[in-house]
């Protein structure tokens, strides 16, 4: 087993519905380590960005409005196979397909209201972490 970091985003549903310390323990509850974590306002820029590969995509404007409607937590999380465990707890993207028990199945109502980000790789993991926590 490998210690990895991987970034993970709490979204802004997840921040207005109150639901974000349930959430943070289900992630230290599974053993990982928040290594560092900070309240953003994104901007357009940064979700152009981040973004980047659905951002000529039509819905793309709804994202934007979406993730700037209030502030997301960014987190630094570590651990063994960081980045897939933390795929398994958040559950499948489309909320229709994430198992009950899943933070996306337990808490989210749609695909794109669906609580939480996770790099996918550990390649982006690193680039994302780059991206947000300018380190």
């Amino acid at each position: 087993m490998s210690i990895e970091r991987t970034y993970i985003m709490l979204k802004p549903d997840c921040i207005k519905r109150g639901i974000m310390g349930e959430v943070i323990s289900r992630i230290e509850r599974k053993g990982y380590r928040i290594a560092d974590a900070k309240m953003m306002n994104l901007d357009e820029s940064i979700l152009r960005e981040h973004y980047a590969h659905i951002a000529d995509r039509p819905f793309f404007p709804e994202i934007v409005e979406y993730m700037t409607s209030g502030p997301v937590l960014g987190m630094i999380v570590e651990g063994e196979n960081a980045v897939k465990g933390m795929r398994i707890i958040m559950g499948a993207t489309k909320f229709e397909d994430a198992t009950a028990g899943t933070i996306r199945g337990d808490y989210a109502f749609s695909t794109s209201h669906n609580i939480i980000h996770g790099s996918d790789s550990i390649e982006n993991a690193e680039i994302e972490i780059k991206r947000f926590f300018k380190i």
